[in-house]
């Protein structure tokens, strides 16, 4: 992808998932998830209504008239995105690929943070950390975010999101927002898992497409597995075959769902062809 191409893409990107980030999910974000607690502001004379618990009473002895203190919300907090960019990511039967709904869904989270002043992060992940980029603030900081999830190239397809939760424990002492996107095809993270939710507020959001879920008959064909690019010639018009296929897959998507709930962590599921928009909005309202 040519650099005119690339900062196209980046820019419709923004376009939408900004506006989203405005008009949706701004304020839903910012009710969600809280800051750290109060902090002292500064005083302010005494007004009708002001609670009496609030009154500094050594500025009252000084000025021989009440005052207050006025308390904010310490409210920067920090996201860390952890994206999933391994081969099976790059399989989409609708309009998009599971890849390219990950990127929105993460650019739109992005951007409602930076709407809050909070810092994002991105961790990119195969069966390794593949990218770490630290959490910062801004607008280019963002787009620096979106141009690599739409361009970066993993040196490797296969997937081990514990690997990526050990490292996410290893760079986020401070406690963080923190979104897993992946499709979880994988299993033994629940430990990983569980320490990370212990410290962080953490939601995977598992991106899937229905033709995922059941092989159909279409007779002797070949398939590639996308993780690790093995050819194949499958009989799907064998029942044993096409139900072996969806236990495999079902149990996946058990484990992702045992894991997330045992371990106290949200979880969304967003398949292509759903409006993630409505996902998303569902999930905030619901916490």
């Amino acid at each position: 992808m040519d650099t005119k191409e690339l900062l196209k893409k980046v820019r419709k990107i923004e376009i939408k998932t900004r506006r989203l980030s405005n008009h949706i999910f701004g304020g839903e974000y910012h009710s969600t998830f809280k800051g750290r607690g109060m902090t002292f502001s500064e005083v302010r004379q005494y007004q009708f209504g002001d609670d009496v618990r609030n009154i500094d009473w050594n500025v009252t002895a000084r000025y021989n008239e009440p005052f207050i203190k006025v308390f904010e919300e310490e409210r920067e907090l920090t996201m860390m995105l952890m994206v999933d960019v391994s081969g099976s990511e790059w399989f989409g039967t609708e309009q998009q690929f599971k890849n390219e709904v990950v990127t929105e869904i993460a650019a739109t989270l992005a951007f409602s943070a930076t709407q809050n002043n909070d810092k994002i992060g991105l961790i990119l992940f195969s069966d390794a950390v593949e990218l770490y980029i630290p959490p910062k603030k801004s607008r280019s900081h963002v787009l620096r975010i979106i141009r690599e999830l739409i361009e970066f190239k993993p040196k490797s397809k296969e997937t081990n999101i514990d690997e990526a939760f050990k490292f996410l424990s290893s760079v986020t002492k401070k406690r963080a927002i923190v979104f897993v996107l992946s499709d979880f095809i994988a299993d033994d993270y629940k430990q990983t898992l569980k320490i990370a939710a212990k410290r962080h507020d953490v939601t995977g959001i598992r991106v899937y497409d229905k033709r995922e879920e059941s092989i159909p008959n279409l007779g002797v064909v070949q398939m590639q597995d996308e993780e690790t690019d093995e050819l194949m010639l499958v009989n799907t018009s064998s029942k044993t075959v096409r139900k072996n296929y969806s236990k495999y897959y079902q149990d996946k998507v058990n484990y992702y769902k045992d894991s997330f709930a045992k371990s106290g962590a949200g979880t969304i599921d967003c398949r292509v062809d759903e409006s993630y928009v409505k996902k998303l909005l569902g999930y905030f309202k619901r916490r």
